[in-house]
């Protein structure tokens, strides 16, 4: 089984990206599912199921979501209806949508992803620990579903890093989003769950994790909210990882990362 996941997707920088790359990138990866961090993709602050249909028909088949899932209040009826839109787990119970599914690859078999938020430097939510082990209590790698993946769109390294520990072995992989850098530590751990500490933004990187630098240094050097925040709009890259698992195990056997745009060094 082979799956690409793409990082936060930025504003209009990271739509673009996608729509020129993905339908050939999925053709000639031989990819059988795409997952993608959509929390962004709407001026760089939520999403909308106008664009949540865009990113589909260029051929993801999952959006997950973060901290940013409601700033579009539109949003809210579509993402009860659809379950390729998902929401993080561990918001409070009531909360619209869905934090996990399983759906069908291309080639048939079933992928569960899991999306989770961290607790740490965030707004309060449940326990995202125990918010995965309630899921992971009755899905089974190679019983009812083929692959699982996690989306851990939180703050710090730290915790990215412990929830992939702690599920490694019972997940095919744990993928960090959030702070909009790929991170170098792509990598599959003892127990076979491929694991990276950030997937990286699909958007404008001659900017401060996608917003104009100006905005953003002029907020450190005053410590005051002076202007309203704006978003780089330039040329984007795509970021993202790929993995490859075992048929047999539901374990990873690969894991690379995907980064094809200017500013950052191509992998691809």
């Amino acid at each position: 089984m082979r799956v690409i996941f793409l990082g936060d997707i930025m504003g209009r920088s990271g739509r673009q990206i996608i729509a020129q790359k993905l339908p050939d990138l999925r053709k000639e990866l031989n990819a059988d599912f795409v997952i993608a961090n959509g929390e962004n993709a709407a001026g760089g602050a939520g999403i909308t199921e106008k664009i949540c249909h865009e990113l589909f028909d260029c051929g993801i088949d999952v959006l997950t979501g973060g901290n940013h899932s409601w700033d579009k209040n539109e949003i809210v009826d579509f993402i009860e209806s659809d379950s390729r839109l998902l929401r993080p787990l561990n918001y409070p119970k009531g909360t619209p949508g869905k934090g996990h599914h399983i759906y069908r690859a291309s080639n048939g078999q079933r992928i569960l992803v899991i999306n989770l938020i961290g607790q740490l430097f965030m707004d309060s939510y449940d326990n995202p620990f125990t918010a995965v082990e309630e899921v992971l209590a009755e899905n089974f790698l190679k019983a009812n579903v083929d692959f699982i993946l996690v989306d851990a769109h939180a703050e710090t390294t730290s915790e990215k890093m412990a929830m992939a520990f702690m599920l490694d072995s019972r997940v095919s992989c744990v993928v960090g989003t959030h702070t909009h850098i790929p991170t170098a530590d792509a990598q599959i751990l003892p127990g076979g769950t491929a694991y990276q500490t950030d997937a990286g933004m699909c958007g404008d990187y001659n900017s401060v994790i996608g917003v104009v630098p100006e905005t953003t240094i002029s907020r450190f050097k005053t410590k005051r909210r002076t202007s309203r925040i704006e978003f780089a709009s330039g040329a984007g890259t795509l970021c993202g990882i790929i993995i490859d698992t075992d048929n047999s195990t539901g374990l990873a056997t690969e894991i690379q990362p995907l980064r094809i745009g200017p500013n950052l060094l191509n992998t691809h």
